[in-house]
């Protein structure tokens, strides 16, 4: 179970760090993913910028506290963090997403950052 936990925790830091990548040097296709799709070269750009940093951050930190402190503190991190894809379900739905990438995409993954908190707790 360690393994599973460790190598979950990984990938999913390292998904942060992509997610980052893609909203700064990709930022129309990162929106439209997102399910709120933006116009970067308007006023959203920054928004989309702001987007990419967090996400990004988010995934450095994980992969530091991971090799640093331990798996203790990345779930404890990760728990905390589920809190951003549970926000990003409801700001998709307050803003013409839909319901399927709502709930499919982000609520989907704070069950599965969850799930990898409960994992690294247990190892």
């Amino acid at each position: 179970m360690t393994i599973a936990a460790y190598t979950l925790a990984v990938l999913l830091d390292l998904f942060c760090l992509f997610l980052g990548y893609r909203f700064w040097f990709q930022p129309a296709p990162a929106a439209a993913g997102y399910g709120v799709p933006a116009d970067p070269a308007g006023d959203a750009g920054a928004y989309l910028s702001v987007k990419g940093g967090r996400d990004a951050t988010f995934g450095l930190v994980g992969l530091v506290l991971l090799a640093l402190v331990g798996a203790r503190a990345e779930a404890w991190f990760m728990v905390c963090v589920a809190l951003v894809p549970l926000l990003d379900t409801v700001t998709v739905l307050r803003h013409g997403g839909t319901r399927a990438v709502a709930f499919g995409i982000h609520f989907a993954t704070a069950v599965v950052v969850l799930g990898c908190a409960a994992l690294l707790f247990a190892a």
